[in-house]
């Protein structure tokens, strides 16, 4: 069953979704043109403690670089993030439908 927003707009389910992107993946005229993404580098003031610990970690788990292993440890933290995230919403839905 289709949900209805505020402006009238019709809320597709998950599988709905899926269904019409798969209906189109082969039809280049369903497809919006393309675009460019550039990663933007970004920088992260850190203390000189916190910053002489994560080079230390960095040394013990022999990774080539502080930022390297930064950017692995936030990427492990966020996973772990958005499944306990994930859970949680499943979990009120649950809760909403019983």
């Amino acid at each position: 069953m289709n949900r209805r927003e505020k402006g009238g707009m019709r809320v597709l389910s998950e599988k709905q979704i899926d269904a019409a992107v798969i209906g189109q993946a082969g039809d280049d005229a369903a497809w919006e043109r393309s675009i460019r993404v550039r990663r933007r580098r970004t920088s992260l003031s850190l203390s000189a403690e916190l910053a002489a610990s994560a080079a230390f970690f960095a040394r013990l788990h022999r990774e080539t670089s502080v930022e390297e292993w930064l950017r692995r440890i936030i990427r492990e933290r966020i996973d772990v993030e958005e499944a306990a995230f994930s859970r949680v919403r499943r979990e009120l839905g649950r809760k909403r439908s019983a």
